[in-house]
This record gives C-alpha cells, structure tokens and sequence, in this order.
C-alpha cells in the first residue's frame, strides 16, 4: 500500500454543539477522535490540528495560526509537519471511517498522475476532509492561496479543492458521514447500535481499549459459548471463551494469535461437546 502520512483536523469552535469539544464526544464508548485515528493506524506519521488531549496511539501535535483560523490553517499547519509524498487528510468527527476507505482513496490517489483522490457522499458532494492528496501539489496551492489573501486564515475549503486535479471515490454510506450537531451524535451512537453492526462495533471497541491488534472470528467463539452454556451451564459460556483467550496468549507467546484462537476454541467446543454426551447417555 502506498506509503503516507495523515494530518486529521481536530479544532473548530463547534457552534452547532454549544462549543463543546467535539473530538472527544464518544460514539460506541470510543472519542471521535480515537476512531479516526484507528481508521489510519498504518501511517508513516499522524499529525492532530489540534487541543492536546489523550488519544489512542502516539500522534503529534500542530496548532493553526491564528487559533480558530478555520480549515485550511489548520491544514497549513499539518502540512508543515509532514514528510510523505501522500497525505491523507481527515476531520475528527467521522465515526463510521474505516481502513478501507482510506486504502480506496490511497489507490485512487496512486493511479496515474492526479494530485489526489477525495471522497464523494451519497449525495455527490465532494468531502475534501476525506481525501488523500500529493504533498507536491497540495503545499503548492496552499502557496499560492497563502500568497493570493494574505494568509490561509478564513478560507473555504472548496478553494483548495477547485485547484487541484481529484479522482472522486464513492465509499460507503457512511464513510463521510461526520458529527456536526447533537442530532448527528445521536444518529451515529443509534447506528452502532443496530442488529447487524453491533457485535463488529464492540469488538472493535474491546480491542482498541485493551491494545490488541487481533483479527477474531466471532461465529467461533459465539458458537464456542452456545455450546457451553447449553452442553454445561450458562455461566459456563463467558468463562470458557476467557480461558480460551488466556490459552491462545500462553501458546502464541506474544499476546494471542488468530489461529491460537481457533485452534483453542475447537478443543473447548469439542470438550463442551463430550460433556453433554455424558449427560444424554444413560
């Protein structure tokens, strides 16, 4: 995948919230903040625009000049920052982003010899705040901007984006989907919260607040737990799936595995298994 850095725009006054400090509102138990910088976990270096505040992984930290002086200070100030010849550039407000979006976006933005690729809602909006640029380009029409007005303080985003050659990406429903107002908090923290989404989003959450980094297959161990608690007794379910985590740590040697996992989760099934049998044979 192609090398790059991202720069995620974490200041604004947030008006239309009251003022209050956006990035850390959680959705799913999880600061907005933290689940977009879990969305770019691979990058060579994140840069937060920004109020300093705990985050999830190691980022730094820029301030625009003057403070409150919109977008494309902030992003001014990101981009001094940087080193890669990619930039992936993010608000701090979209819940619903993930890896796969920016791994879309970074191809499109490598195709050929355009000056980057952003994001385009279901409503064909351009959504510059998802976006991949080239570094080249991008510092040359923040240049030129700059130079044109005096400085980048107050300019719309949409100057930035006329100037320069994008491929438009059509992700997913909700991958630009970003909080504004408390209607839009209230949306998202609903959403997560539905039938088909539910397990993958506290998963996700379970394992960015305990540092693992592992891929889980969730039908094996729910199937591990249905067949303690019906084989054995119902308490037997989550004490069963914790050994068998503790099991896959001990054998990998390094905090877990997914095939330790699976290889652990297939000798308790067939052990919870064996235990019923006992219990329907005369």
């Amino acid at each position: 995948m192609t090398a790059y850095d991202a720069i995620v725009l974490a200041g604004g006054a947030a008006k239309r919230l009251g003022g209050a400090d956006k990035p850390a509102l959680r959705v799913g138990g999880r600061a907005l903040l933290d689940r977009v910088l879990a969305a770019c976990a691979d990058a060579a270096a994140t840069v937060v625009v920004g109020g300093r505040r705990p985050t999830v992984r190691p980022v730094t930290w820029a301030r625009e000049e003057p403070q409150g002086g919109g977008p494309l200070a902030a992003l001014g100030a990101g981009v001094r920052l940087t080193t890669a010849g990619h930039l992936l550039v993010l608000s701090a407000d979209l819940p619903f982003l993930g890896a796969s979006t920016v791994k879309e976006l970074l191809a499109a933005a490598a195709h050929g010899e355009r000056d980057g690729a952003l994001c385009v809602d279901q409503d064909g909006r351009d959504q510059p705040l998802v976006a991949v640029y080239r570094s080249e380009p991008l510092r040359r029409e923040l240049a030129l901007l700059a130079a044109e007005h005096g400085s980048l303080a107050g300019l719309p985003l949409r100057l930035l984006a006329h100037e320069l050659d994008l491929a438009r990406v059509e992700a997913g429903p909700l991958a630009s989907f970003d909080c504004d107002t408390w209607e839009d908090i209230a949306a998202a923290r609903a959403r997560i919260r539905e039938h088909g989404t539910v397990l993958d989003e506290w998963i996700t959450a379970v394992k960015n607040e305990l540092g693992i980094e592992l891929d889980v297959d969730t039908d094996v161990l729910l199937d591990l737990a249905r067949d303690a608690a019906h084989g054995v007794a119902r308490p037997a379910a989550p004490l069963t799936t914790f050994l068998v985590g503790y099991a896959a740590a001990k054998a990998s040697g390094d905090g877990g595995g997914a095939e330790a996992v699976a290889d652990a989760a297939r000798k308790a099934a067939a052990l919870a298994l064996r235990w019923a049998d006992e219990a329907e044979t005369p």
